[in-house]
């Protein structure tokens, strides 16, 4: 009587702890092979594809309708896309091309542009920007410029 009352109380749950305990301890051995993900490789290219075609752009085409959605938000924040230069072949690599585009504007609404850049899709990502002043004087007539130069990397 002794031994199945002591069994009932002690031995039976220690019994069933070292059965889940095993159990779980197979279960761990089999997820902890994670070098096979058949899945991995074609998840891994959708979502650089994905990246890549954010930032991807026909260099002739970035001359019509790039440049028309820059001058728009340009026009919205009362910015004006004051030049775009003629690529230099210099800027050219095998898989991109940088653009440069000049704004004027005041320095809060230049910087309101410079943040917008990156969320438009298709225009490529902001490599560097950098805010100049330019201006003459001319009997002591003087016209100063904020001017913002951004360079847009744009993939091939």
């Amino acid at each position: 009587m002794l031994l199945l009352v002591s069994y009932q109380l002690a031995f039976k749950k220690t019994i069933e702890a070292w059965q889940i305990h095993k159990q779980l301890r197979a279960q761990l051995a089999q997820a902890t092979d994670l070098s096979y993900q058949p899945g991995y490789p074609e998840r891994k290219n959708s979502n650089l594809s994905k990246i890549i075609d954010h930032y991807k752009e026909d260099s002739v085409a970035f001359r019509s309708s790039s440049i028309n959605t820059l001058a728009s938000i340009a026009e919205k924040e009362n910015v004006k896309l004051s030049e775009v230069p003629i690529q230099d072949p210099l800027f050219h690599a095998d898989k991109f091309i940088i653009q440069k585009l000049n704004f004027e504007g005041d320095f809060f609404a230049l910087t309101r542009v410079l943040h917008q850049l990156p969320a438009v899709s298709g225009i490529g990502f902001v490599r560097a920007a950098t805010y100049k002043v330019t201006g003459r004087n001319i009997n002591s007539d003087e016209t100063k410029k904020l001017v913002l130069e951004v360079y847009l990397e744009l993939v091939k």
